[in-house]
């Protein structure tokens, strides 16, 4: 596990790699840990703090890639609301 000292001495494609690899590891634990015993729980901490501290330390640095956006050109009405006519049809429309 990398300290923080030593990942901000790192660039960012290293710190990228560190968070690639920790990620990588953390999810093969989730799935030993769902199919049979692990042998130390601890290590799905570590990797978790590891991961953390990358992404800290990239977005301090403002290199921090922000998630997948969504086009812009197709905007969509909130999927969360119903629309009037499935809410009549449910029986709870004015």
């Amino acid at each position: 596990m990398a300290k923080v000292k030593e990942l901000r001495d790192m660039g960012d494609e290293q710190i990228r790699l560190v968070w690639k690899d920790a990620a990588e590891t953390l999810f093969r634990l989730r799935i030993q840990a769902q199919t049979e015993k692990v042998a130390a729980p601890s290590e799905m901490k570590k990797h978790r703090r590891t991961i953390a501290r990358c992404q800290t330390i990239l977005s301090q640095r403002g290199t921090l890639a922000p998630p997948a956006a969504v086009p812009a050109a197709k905007e969509e009405a909130p999927k969360h609301k119903k629309s009037a006519k499935k809410r009549q049809a449910s029986g709870r429309g004015n």
